[in-house]
């Protein structure tokens, strides 16, 4: 099965909507991002990651839904901050 695929259909499983969103305040300014946007942007990483944000997602599952949020918005920092970094120039 496509790891994409899969990691929704866990979030179904768990009956959580996969265009939940997040919302991250960067200086006064509101960046959302939702479960599937999250999701499909890591899916475009390396099979290795896949496996490991996958894995890394049913152990957040496993902990109880607060778990899930929790691990959608650490990612999504993780995203935001290699998106502003990239446009920092130097």
């Amino acid at each position: 099965m496509d790891i994409s695929l899969e990691c929704k259909k866990l979030l179904l499983d768990e009956n959580i909507d996969t265009s939940s969103s997040i919302d991250f305040n960067v200086n006064d300014e509101i960046h959302t991002m939702n479960f599937e946007y999250i999701i499909d942007t890591y899916m475009l990483a390396s099979e290795e990651s896949k496996l490991v944000f996958l894995a890394a997602l049913q152990k957040a599952i496993s902990a109880n839904n607060m778990g899930v949020d929790k691990f959608f918005e650490g990612m999504g920092q993780l995203l935001l901050m290699t998106h502003l970094s990239s446009k920092i120039e130097v």
